[in-house]
């Protein structure tokens, strides 16, 4: 069976992601802080007929995502798709506002994240000669938003970061995609909100999966 880790892991857009992909034949490794909300999850997939299991680890300690991801490797052999979209949490900071204290923990968890979570799966990828590498952002690390400035840094960073693995590994098998998801995600939201629900985003990640030729991929209006 192929195995996708899903790194961020959440009831929302990380659940609908493991479903559709669980119902085309992956068992899923999920990975978030919280041992209690993670094996909520399971049990919802496991009910659905797919099988999962859980890795708990702070996305920002590189030594514990390193670990969780080992751990699902060999629980299930390799990771053939990498989906990473942690939240970092949310914080209102104007670009004068930023600090190397408010910008930390926004680097530490995406982009360092990022790079440990790529470098742990890729080596079995490249020994294969195939894998899928789909990281997610906001639109702001596109066209960034003045009130988000220090997790715009961090996405930014992390976006060129992907479509640059995009343009150098394709020729070795690995499929690599940046997301940017520029509204609301839930089935429903204040008038006037752009939105999507979860479910209906996640067929989007499959869609990339499946014809692996975009490097980046825009959800918005």
């Amino acid at each position: 069976m192929p195995t996708i880790a899903i790194v961020g892991a959440g009831p929302g857009l990380g659940l609908s992601i493991a479903k559709v992909f669980g119902g085309h034949g992956f068992d899923v490794a999920l990975i978030s802080r919280s041992k209690d909300k993670l094996d909520a999850l399971v049990t919802e997939l496991d009910e659905a007929g797919i099988t999962a299991e859980s890795f708990p680890a702070d996305v920002a300690d590189p030594a514990q995502l390193t670990g969780a991801l080992e751990g699902a490797i060999a629980r299930f052999g390799r990771i053939d798709v990498l989906e990473f979209s942690p939240h970092a949490g949310l914080t209102m900071t104007v670009p004068k506002d930023v600090t190397l204290d408010n910008l930390r923990p926004q680097i530490g968890s995406l982009l360092y994240g990022a790079v440990a979570a790529a470098q742990t799966v890729l080596p079995g990828m490249l020994d294969a000669g195939s894998g899928t590498l789909l990281f997610t952002t906001g639109g702001g690390a596109i066209t960034p938003y003045p009130m988000l400035a220090d997790i715009n840094i961090a996405q930014a960073g992390q976006r060129n970061w992907a479509i640059n693995l995009h343009n150098t590994l394709a020729d070795q098998g690995i499929y690599v995609a940046n997301i940017a998801i520029n509204l609301m995600i839930g089935a429903q939201a204040p008038e006037g909100v752009p939105h999507r629900a979860p479910d209906d985003i996640a067929l989007d990640y499959w869609s990339l999966h499946s014809r692996r030729e975009a490097a980046e991929h825009f959800i918005g209006v």
